[in-house]
């Protein structure tokens, strides 16, 4: 529930100015929580589109300010399509997003958004893919900041000696996302190479 208040004021030149002050979050911005294999998922959208999707404890810590009221409505299609994806019958997501970031950001989330799944990268790799000169702990920050873990994959980003590195959601479900899209790779016979992580 929006809550909105309307006030008057007239300063020293006599002209009235209106000040609206919202609670609650933007207009069209709401969340909800799910229940997943992988725990408890806090999903963020704006009107029909998919802004945040956070593991409790997330790091770094999203402005839960920004989620908007809680509501379970309007929720089922990503709850059904998430579900699906941690069974392991569903390899791509067919939501519609809004990505907020910085240039640089976007372009990292890019790079990360076109790894196959079943596959991985490392963040040297990313960094390449950008150009000659940017720093892999840079790209680092940027996968980190990642609002739609999952969704934007940053699961598979994983350091140049095959070691799994950070993850949003801690190195278990790191793991656990791996080992779904593993799975299901082997099952179709195009598995990765062992041993990348």
């Amino acid at each position: 529930m929006l809550l909105e208040a309307v006030a008057e004021h007239r300063p020293g030149n006599g002209r009235k100015q209106t000040v609206t002050v919202t609670a609650g979050g933007a207009p069209g911005i709401a969340h909800t929580v799910l229940t997943t294999r992988l725990g408890m998922v806090t999903v963020v959208r704006e009107e029909k589109a998919l802004t945040g999707l956070y593991f409790p404890r997330h790091w770094p810590r999203p402005d839960r300010t920004a989620f908007g009221p809680r509501t379970d409505e309007g929720f089922e299609d990503v709850a059904r399509q998430l579900g699906e994806y941690l069974s392991g019958d569903r390899r791509l997501f067919e939501l519609s997003v809004k990505i907020n970031g910085a240039d640089f950001d976007r372009q990292v989330w890019e790079l990360i958004a076109g790894v196959p799944y079943g596959e991985t990268t490392t963040y040297g790799d990313l960094a390449r893919g950008l150009g000659a000169g940017t720093d892999p702990r840079d790209v680092g920050a940027a996968v980190g900041r990642n609002p739609l873990c999952i969704v934007i994959p940053c699961h598979r980003v994983i350091g140049s000696t095959g070691k799994l590195t950070g993850y949003a959601g801690g190195l278990g479900r790191k793991r656990t996302l791996l080992e779904i899209e593993h799975a299901r790779a082997v099952q179709e016979r195009h598995a990765p190479a062992a041993g990348l992580w």
